[in-house]
């Protein structure tokens, strides 16, 4: 990770408190790359979600979940809490984290061939307001074959990742033949448009 360096950019100040209600690595890397000067914390959460919710939906609901659970375990208010969720959704099917190595397999044969959407859902929550937004990427994979999904699999071990895969890894230096969209979208976090809606929150 690069060392932090503040971003002069920003109209939102970095003397206020900002937490990321994430552990995803590849989401503080992309935050502190930024120049955002942030706090991490967690908290268990429940990522289930109403059924009649469509893709958006279910990624802002998670999100601000997310948000909704680290804001309530602090002792003093922040200025803002960030929430994210990204999954995948293909042909209506929606793809979170893989359980399991047969799961990410079953996962990256749905994919091989075909697009999907990315879909990343962001909440910031303060004292007072709750905005919530997603953006949307599609991803067009090349035909993977058997023998490849099973050495990303094994020798990665995506069990982390929306849909069983990262962009930023093997998979995606090989087996990715275009995106439309936000790259850092799929790897967790669109930036660009996270710091726009932090300045006008």
């Amino acid at each position: 990770m690069m060392p932090y360096q503040p971003n002069p950019f920003l109209t939102i100040g970095q003397q206020r408190r900002i937490i990321l209600a994430s552990q995803s690595p590849r989401r503080q890397q992309l935050l502190s790359e930024a120049g955002l000067l942030f706090e991490v914390i967690t908290h268990d959460t429940d990522e289930s979600y109403p059924p009649q919710l469509l893709p958006p939906q279910i990624a802002e609901h998670i999100a601000l979940q997310k948000a909704l659970a680290v804001k309530s375990a602090l002792k003093a208010e922040p200025d803002v809490v960030i929430g994210a969720d990204t999954i995948v959704e293909i042909n209506g099917q929606i793809m979170g984290k893989p359980a399991n190595e047969t799961e990410a397999l079953y996962f990256l044969n749905q994919l091989s061939g075909k697009k999907h959407r990315v879909i990343t859902g962001i909440c910031l929550l303060s004292l007072n307001r709750c905005h919530a937004f997603h953006v949307s990427t599609i991803v067009h994979f090349y035909f993977l074959t058997k023998q490849q999904i099973e050495y990303y699999v094994q020798t990665c071990k995506p069990y982390d990742k929306a849909g069983g895969y990262a962009i930023q890894e093997w998979i995606g230096l090989t087996g990715i033949e275009k995106i439309d969209g936000c790259y850092f979208n799929v790897m967790g976090l669109p930036v660009s448009r996270l710091l726009l809606e932090m300045n006008n929150f």
